[in-house]
């Protein structure tokens, strides 16, 4: 259950580093937004705290608010009535989000068991992605089609190929193979990393799965200033150095680092093209 909340605990840990010593008195607010998390902020809040200490440590941060959510429209209410300067976003929010609001990608994070970097579809009767066209697909992710038809897909297929089941819980889509009341399930590597405890679990196996996908974005607003951002962004690799390795490995954080634009280039070309 600990492992699970790590990608939770993710959103408020990283905000607490965006301050460096030169700003300390500015309060820097940060929005994250984990699409799929699972568990809850009052959960994770422990890590948070831990990691809190080390990060004020650190960059000497003064305040600092973080706002964690698990869907984009309260996310999104967040950014429009506080205005943030930064925010960790899952990437189909991030692809979303960036040219409507103007994101500067600053960085990149990636976490064991966050999930959203590789996308399967499971059968436990299909023996090919052919078995499963056709049929009913059940899934939780259903509700970004852009982003499953360009991006996850990469052309293979498209969700309107499928009899589609939408479904709310992480782990509904599989139990609904097992009971075979859905053919396929389209899930994400969480999700699959799950599915070997569950019972009935053993029984299904991944007929298709899609490219690596990068990490959460760590990206700037509009009201960050310069400072700041280069303040932010020159932090990032050095947080899980030192004192903050221990609490990194707690988490779960495998990376985490300055990045630009660049980084999401072809998956943001691909999230644009018409088709």
């Amino acid at each position: 259950m600990r492992r699970r909340l790590f990608p939770v605990a993710l959103a408020s840990l990283t905000a607490l580093t965006v301050v460096s010593g030169s700003h300390a008195g500015t309060e820097v607010k940060l929005v994250v937004l984990k699409e799929k998390g699972v568990g809850t902020t009052a959960q994770a809040q422990p890590f948070v705290d831990k990691f809190m200490a080390i990060a004020t440590k650190k960059n000497g941060w003064s305040s600092g608010k973080a706002s964690f959510f698990t869907e984009r429209k309260p996310a999104e209410a967040s950014m429009d009535a506080d205005k943030p300067q930064f925010a960790i976003l899952s990437l189909p929010a991030y692809l979303a989000m960036k040219d409507a609001r103007k994101l500067e990608t600053i960085g990149q994070v990636i976490v064991s068991r966050a999930g959203g970097q590789e996308y399967h579809i499971v059968s436990k009767s299909a023996s090919d992605l052919g078995g499963c066209r056709g049929s009913k697909l059940a899934t939780d992710h259903a509700d970004d089609k852009k982003f499953i038809d360009r991006v996850v897909s990469g052309g293979a297929w498209k969700l309107a190929e499928f009899h589609l089941e939408t479904t709310k819980r992480p782990l509904q889509a599989m139990k609904m193979v097992i009971k075979d009341e859905a053919k396929c399930a389209l899930i994400d590597d969480a999700q699959l990393a799950e599915m070997k405890s569950m019972e009935g679990g053993k029984d299904l196996k991944s007929v298709w799965k899609s490219a690596k996908l990068p990490g959460m974005a760590v990206v700037a607003l509009p009201s960050a200033d310069k400072a700041t951002k280069e303040g932010f962004k020159n932090s990032l690799a050095t947080l899980c150095d030192g004192d903050g390795k221990t609490v990194c490995g707690e988490i779960g954080i495998q990376s985490l680092k300055a990045a630009s634009d660049d980084a999401y280039g072809q998956i943001l070309a691909a999230y644009k093209k018409d088709k």
